[in-house]
């Protein structure tokens, strides 16, 4: 069983920074694809930024230019680095690996993390 547990959150104002942490734990091999989900109140959740373990990332139009995700394979961790932000990036911050491999055949189809607050005050 994987276990993901993000860190990082909290109240910032709009222009400041955070930078969100995501750590997999357990018997993993490896994890092929790490990402950083998001939800407000009363809307859907959404994919802000994933990264391949080959290094190949995505965002989303939104945060382009002010969020980087980045990953250490050997330590499965995740992070995400959030410039400049704005009220509307106010959310609940989910981590999700997809195609977590126990060994070099298995592997499960994906997990989530417990999620952490990030509140930015205009």
């Amino acid at each position: 069983q994987v276990q993901l547990v993000e860190s990082g959150g909290g109240l910032v104002q709009a222009g400041g920074s955070l930078r969100l942490s995501c750590v997999a734990s357990g018997s993993i091999f490896s994890i092929s694809v790490m990402g950083w989900y998001r939800q407000a109140p009363g809307k859907q959740r959404e994919l802000v930024a994933s990264i391949t373990s080959g290094g190949r990332t995505y965002y989303a139009d939104s945060v382009k230019g002010r969020f980087t995700i980045s990953r250490d394979n050997a330590d499965m961790t995740e992070y995400l680095q959030m410039n400049s932000l704005k009220p509307e990036d106010t959310a609940v911050y989910y981590c999700r690996a997809n195609k977590i491999y126990y060994n070099s055949s298995y592997y499960a189809l994906y997990a989530w993390g417990q999620g952490t607050q990030v509140t930015v005050s205009s």
